[in-house]
């Protein structure tokens, strides 16, 4: 441990230093000899290099973190290969002349009259995908806005087969290419457009122009708002320990890192081991306790189950040499050690949400490596380990893109909530932005937040160091699942997890695509208990047991037995409807000891939801 803590110690005074004024930049030994300007060769070059850094922060900020030169590369990869396929040039051609003659074909027809008013007679030359509701409503199968949508349909799956399928290019700049010419092509949608949009354009004649006008005023209010403290309008109405996490608990330990909550039991007696839920660091710890209806760790509760969460410390700049290990100690480990003080060493059980479930599983392995067994069992929620196909979030993830991402980091000490959510945005541009354009500033219609919207507004910002390293080594170099990631100076290995798992993935995941997180199956010595839940990474998750619509797949999956791919295991799983939460319960229940009588809490620092949550 001391040697660790001297490693530590001198990679953040390296840090440090790295991050001096750039009148002060420290010299690099790079050898005797002054130049003639009388400056060392070592300390111009520091110099130079800061100033570098300083330009690409000042940069990031005006391209929300993503970096140009990233996308330049991936556009001349494509575009050279593309010059130097004449075969691919003639296919496009091809299909270009034969969409041109399938719409010519539609026009003429719907003007002759031979496709009936509303061209019911006449089939579209293309139907939008299902998720793609964007011309759905019955005004745009009146010309001429049903040749708009339709050209525009096809314009957009020519640019797929465009930017795609081409020989040559990296498989991640061909998605960087195809990924840019969706965005703009989302951006130039009809639907975007007052002179273009019939639904638009008819409730602009109906109110005489007044949706226009909110239409601005919503505008503005946006905008000052993200010139503010970026929150959308109606978040107030969701405040930590008064709307949302209001479940009744007490701070019983606190770190500069963590506050632990312990929520007080609601049924006479109890499980014995408890329950400590690790959430992601890069939004406030709620989510798991929003509104009392949709509560996970209230329903929890009520079954008779003593749970612990962690709320996260919302770092500034002065955290900036916060790393993944100060995270795993500081957090996950601390959390234990109190927890096994309070419960005489009980085992305990661990469940992880996103990131925090990615925390737990670094912390699990090495806990495994080391003969450390107070883990009764661990719960994955949306959370992955092996990050080789971890969605669309993998188009941001280059070498380029840190190093641009890490100058922004160096400059302010942290990355904030706003300039990593426009990658997020982007991931779901048609709902997150245009949609919501549409509806705002062309419709007049504001929208009402509910809990979980308000929520994802409020985020934390996430510290340099820390960031860096969990792009760099699980992102970049998926460094966890090969064996790689380095934890008190010794590798640690996933195999060492022989805990039971029980894994929770969700059906439309862009941030953790259930096929990653069925990665765990192999990963792991463990029994695993797999769910595939619907819903989305948020809202799949957030399930209560209430709402009727909810389903899931679920399957045992024993260690020893041989191993299922994601296709077979979906062909195999069993299909239940309701909520995923009771499943969960059951399975916790089945691996814990005899209720007991259940103690008062009494003790304590302050009332949950605690203060950390509340920082701004």
């Amino acid at each position: 441990m001391a040697t660790n803590m001297v490693r530590r110690t001198t990679t953040v005074k390296a840090d440090r230093q790295a991050v001096a004024p750039l009148v002060a930049a420290p010299a690099r030994d790079v050898g005797p000899g002054v130049r003639a300007d009388g400056l060392e060769p070592s300390r111009l070059d520091a110099f130079a290099e800061n100033i570098d850094r300083a330009i690409h922060a000042q940069i990031a900020r005006t391209t929300g973190g993503l970096s140009p030169a990233a996308l330049a590369a991936a556009y001349w990869d494509w575009a050279f290969h593309l010059a130097a396929s004449p075969g691919k040039q003639a296919q496009l051609a091809e299909k270009a002349a034969r969409k041109t003659l399938r719409l010519t074909d539609y026009a003429l027809r719907r003007f002759a009259g031979a496709c009936g008013e509303d061209g019911e007679r006449c089939a579209p030359c293309i139907e939008p995908l299902p998720q793609d509701r964007r011309f759905s409503a019955p005004a745009w199968r009146n010309l001429p806005y049903d040749l708009m949508w339709q050209g525009f349909l096809l314009q957009q799956q020519w640019w797929h087969v465009a930017t795609t399928g081409l020989g040559g290019v990296s498989s991640q700049h061909e998605k960087m290419v195809a990924f840019a010419a969706r965005q703009w092509l989302d951006l130039m949608s009809p639907s975007n457009f007052l002179a273009t949009n019939p639904e638009a354009l008819k409730k602009t004649i109906d109110e005489g122009g007044a949706n226009l006008a909110r239409g601005f005023q919503h505008f503005m209010e946006d905008w000052t708002r993200r010139l503010a403290d970026g929150r959308p309008p109606g978040a107030e109405k969701f405040r930590p320990g008064h709307e949302v996490a209001v479940t009744p608990g007490r701070v019983v330990y606190r770190n500069r890192l963590i506050e632990l909550i312990q929520y007080a039991p609601t049924t006479d007696m109890v499980r014995p081991e408890p329950v400590l839920i690790v959430p992601a660091w890069i939004m406030k710890y709620y989510i798991l306790d929003l509104s009392p209806h949709n509560s996970l760790v209230r329903w929890l509760v009520a079954q008779g189950f003593t749970v612990y969460a962690i709320s996260w410390l919302n770092p500034g700049p002065q955290d900036r040499d916060l790393g993944m290990d100060d995270y795993r100690t500081l957090g996950v480990m601390a959390a234990l050690d109190e927890i096994g003080r309070r419960h005489d060493g009980r085992r305990v059980h661990a469940a992880g949400y996103c990131l925090g479930g990615t925390l737990l599983s670094i912390a699990a392995a090495a806990m495994g490596r080391d003969g450390d067994d107070r883990l009764q069992t661990i719960t994955l929620l949306a959370a992955q380990s092996d990050f080789t196909e971890a969605g669309e979030l993998t188009l941001f993830i280059n070498e380029s893109q840190l190093d641009f991402l890490e100058d922004l980091m160096w400059r302010q000490g942290y990355l904030d909530i706003r300039q990593m959510g426009g990658a997020f945005r982007l991931l779901r541009s048609n709902d997150l932005v245009w949609s919501y354009a549409l509806h705002a500033y062309l419709m007049g219609e504001r929208a009402e937040l509910n809990d979980l919207m308000a929520w994802n507004a409020d985020g934390t910002r996430m510290p340099y160091r820390m960031h860096s390293e969990y792009l760099r080594r699980l992102f970049l170099n998926n460094d966890l699942a090969t064996g790689r990631y380095v934890v008190d100076g010794r590798a640690v290995a996933l195999s060492d997890i022989r805990t039971p798992v029980f894994a929770v993935s969700t059906e439309h995941d862009h941030v953790a695509p259930w096929r990653s997180v069925f990665k765990i199956h192999f990963l792991s010595d463990a029994d695993v208990t797999f769910l595939r839940v619907s819903g989305g990474h948020n809202v799949g998750i957030v399930a209560d047991p209430a709402q009727n619509h909810r389903s899931y797949l679920v399957r045992d999956d024993p260690h020893g037995e041989p191993y299922v791919d994601p296709d077979a295991w979906l062909q195999m799983a069993r299909r239940k409807n309701g909520s995923w939460w009771p499943e969960w319960a059951a399975w916790l229940a089945a691996r814990s000891s005899a209720p007991v009588a259940a103690r008062p809490l009494t003790d304590g620092l302050c009332d949950a939801p605690g203060t950390y949550v509340l920082q701004a």
